[in-house]
């Protein structure tokens, strides 16, 4: 098993920044892409951002390509997720996630994933 521990949310000022950490332990061995999903009060969780296993694709969500930057350290075992100038709308639960294999063209789809954190909550207001 795997378990992963997110930090770094909280509350900050539209156009700031925030930098989001997700922990992981357990069989980190078997770990290939993880990525980040977010769900706002009353709506799905969707997807955010993913990295490959080795760390050299990514991919974003077209809401926050060019804002948020995914990023992870093997020797911790630790991904994160830079978000600048955020917005109201980015306000949300952030969780993180890790699968076995790799994802592929499935790496937005929450069901893909085999582990999930329990999330942190990020609030921007203006």
């Amino acid at each position: 098993q795997v378990q992963l521990v997110e930090s770094g949310g909280g509350a900050v000022q539209a156009g700031g920044s925030q930098r989001l950490s997700c922990a992981a332990s357990g069989r980190t061995f078997t770990i290939n892409t993880m990525g980040w999903f977010r769900q706002a009060p009353g709506k799905e969780r969707e997807f955010v951002a993913a990295i490959t296993g080795s760390g050299d694709t990514t991919y974003y969500a077209d809401s926050v390509k060019g804002r948020f930057t995914i990023s992870r350290d093997e020797a911790k075992i630790t991904v994160y997720l830079q978000m600048n100038s955020l917005q109201p709308e980015d306000t949300a639960v952030y969780y993180c996630a890790a699968t076995r294999y790799y994802a592929g063209s499935s790496v937005a789809t929450p069901s893909r994933y085999d582990y999930w954190g329990p999330g942190t909550q990020v609030t921007a207001s203006s």
